[in-house]
Formats: C-alpha cells, structure tokens, sequence
C-alpha cells in the first residue's frame, strides 16, 4: 500500500473542532493504513517516535532559541516509550512534546500551550471502510494569545504544512 497524504478539513465529530473557532492556524491530512486494528494513541505515539534526527535537532534548537522569549523548552518529539501499554496512558501523561487531553481507541488529543500560543493536534482513525481499508486524520489547530505567538507561527506554519504531511506518509513503515 503506498501512503499519500492528501489534505482535508478536521472530523467533523473530532474532539478537536471545539477549538477551531478563533483558530488562527489549521492544518489536517489523511492517509490510509494497513494496520487496521492499532489504536489512535499507538499511531500517534509511532509516529512520534519515529521523528526523523534532523526535525529533532530542529526541536532543540528551537527549544535553545525561545527560552530568550520566556517560553517553554518542550523537549524531544521522539521522547516515545513505545513499550508503554496505551490503557497506561492518562489525561496529564506526557507524550513526546505534548500533553495527552483525551484518548479513546479512535482518537487521541494531545496539546501543547504556553503563553504565546496553544497546539492541538487530534489523531483519527475513522471506520473501517466496505473495503478493509482504514483511514487516520491527523488534524492540527493552533490558538495565538499575543502577538509573540503571531511572530512565532510566520515560520512554523509553511513548515508545518511540509512537515506533517511527510510524517504521516510514514505510518505504513512504522
């Protein structure tokens, strides 16, 4: 099967929704899986793990930059324990550079926020197609407080619309 992202509006029965009014950055892409039993959160969290060195780099020198600004060092993208179970995972746990907020075998919402700005990012896996075809979402809805957070997303946006397609087209190989 090969995996192409193509771009989509959010589920519209998506956790996520509820912070797409106001949003000020929303970026969402599907892609069709083999495994059609793995849960949102271990798409998720396989994904993340799976972070290429040179976006982690990216991360850290990120993270270096910003503490001039006062914002938060997020750590590693690939900060995974792919051994932990998912029922182990709680509201509050960390995951990689974010905070988990809900899970459910056919999603996971996860957040980062700060006072510049707040990320959300939802996995979906929609219903097993006639087919037995699965499709995952993965949507992303960014909130700014200030005009920090404006400044913040003129570079991450157009790299984030390369870099989220890319990492997904990836999840058939992890």
């Amino acid at each position: 099967m090969t995996t192409t992202a193509h771009a989509c509006p959010p589920p519209p029965a998506s956790a996520i929704m509820r912070y797409v009014p106001g949003a000020d950055f929303i970026d969402c892409h599907y892609v069709l899986v083999r495994d059609t039993e793995r849960t949102a959160l271990r798409h998720l969290l396989t994904l993340l793990a799976a972070t290429p060195p040179w976006l982690d780099n990216l991360m850290k020198l990120r993270n270096s930059l910003v503490q001039v600004a006062g914002l938060k060092d997020l750590g590693s993208l690939a900060r995974i324990d792919l051994a932990r179970p998912d029922e182990d995972y709680r509201p509050g746990d960390r995951t990689g550079i974010f905070t988990l907020q809900s899970n459910a075998a056919d999603e996971v919402l996860v957040a980062d926020q700060d006072k510049h700005l707040d990320v959300f990012l939802a996995l979906t896996r929609l219903p097993v197609a006639a087919d037995g075809t699965r499709t995952v979402v993965l949507s992303t809805v960014v909130r700014t407080h200030n005009w920090l957070g404006k400044v913040y997303m003129l570079p991450v946006a157009p790299f984030h619309r390369r870099i989220a397609p890319m990492t997904l087209r990836g999840i058939n190989r992890c």
